[in-house]
């Protein structure tokens, strides 16, 4: 009984202190979860952020901002960890607009421990480990992903998302191979993702034979719903021939988004913007451990990084987003090739 719950790394956002204390006795020795307590909403975001948890419940009544605009920022950083909302002062209303937010169900307090493990057991229900989505971001070049999507990337690590990234050739026109090489895995690390670092020729990656053929290696080991690469709209070769070997091996992936380069062009049309307010740091942080480049080049400027995510941001009703073209995008298949 409560399978799901079980052994679980659960958050409880709670102010009552006695309340707190008997919500975390259930689940520590019922159901043998780990529990992270918060009385503060604000710290529980900025820890999710950091290491997410398996699920969340939440009293709806907090310092500082209530339990409603909780899962409203939550969401926008892209982390849909289920949350069980509880009260004590219960309305029809109350229970509508945390549906509403994006609540997977609302317990009225006093909790019973069968109905507390009941509901966060269902709940888990609704966010198995294999809805997470599978990302697969391509760039020509170490920190070519980081500069597009690094923000995104961060979104989707703190989701709990499986990213991996596809880096083609190991820039030796720009820097020093080994050296890159040790840069671009400390990004991945960062975020937790995986790296897969192909020795194709800087300057000269062609948009057929090997490189068509290493992006198909890993997109049969990722089995992504999202590939992220370069936009056509790009004076540099190596990008553009990269987009186009994307398209032949990532066919039948469900979605192909491309980000934009210091190297794009007016042409550059996006019609995505995800909100990346809460992982500008991070990118940053992405950006900054290639240090070769970083300390070089002048458009991975912090300020300008800034600056840039700004003024897309404008168009995301969010402060800071990352721009992206749909080159296309449909429902992903939830059915995956036994291992």
């Amino acid at each position: 009984m409560y399978d799901r719950i079980k052994n679980s790394n659960v958050v409880v956002i709670e102010d009552d202190k006695f309340a707190a204390a008997s919500i975390c006795y259930i689940l520590e020795t019922r159901a043998g979860c780990t529990v992270r307590h918060f009385a503060d909403p604000r710290e529980a975001l900025a820890a999710l952020m950091r290491d997410p948890a398996d699920i969340i419940i939440s009293d709806v009544r907090l310092p500082g901002m209530d339990g409603l605009e909780f899962i409203k920022r939550l969401r926008l950083t892209g982390i849909a960890t289920p949350v069980v909302m509880s009260t004590s002062f219960a309305t029809l209303d109350l229970a509508v607009q945390a549906v509403r937010v994006g609540a997977s169900a609302f317990l009225q307090k006093p909790v019973s421990r069968s109905e507390l493990l009941g509901e966060l057991d269902r709940a888990m229900a609704s966010s198995p480990a294999s809805s997470r989505t599978r990302v697969l971001a391509v760039g020509a070049h170490p920190d070519d992903v980081e500069i597009g999507v690094g923000g995104t990337l961060a979104m989707h690590a703190a989701a709990g998302d499986q990213v991996t990234i596809l880096t083609l050739s190991r820039g030796d026109i720009g820097g020093e191979p080994s050296l890159r090489e040790v840069e671009a895995r400390t990004a991945a690390e960062l975020i937790g993702a995986e790296l897969i670092l192909g020795d194709l020729e800087d300057t000269k990656i062609e948009e057929r034979g090997a490189a068509v053929e290493l992006i198909e290696r890993a997109v049969a080991a990722v089995e992504p719903d999202i590939v992220y690469t370069h936009s056509i709209n790009d004076v540099h070769q190596d990008h553009r021939s990269t987009h186009h070997a994307v398209l032949v091996a990532a066919r039948n992936v469900p979605s192909i988004l491309c980000f934009q380069s210091p190297s794009a062009t007016v042409g550059f049309r996006p019609t995505r913007f995800i909100s990346v307010d809460a992982h500008i740091e991070r990118k940053l942080e992405l950006i900054a451990a290639h240090r070769s480049q970083a300390d070089t080049r002048g458009y991975l400027d912090p300020d300008l990084i800034r600056s840039t995510a700004r003024y897309w941001g404008r168009f995301a009703g969010s402060a800071l987003a990352e721009p992206l073209e749909v080159e296309r995008e449909r429902q992903a298949k939830r059915v995956r090739n036994a291992a």
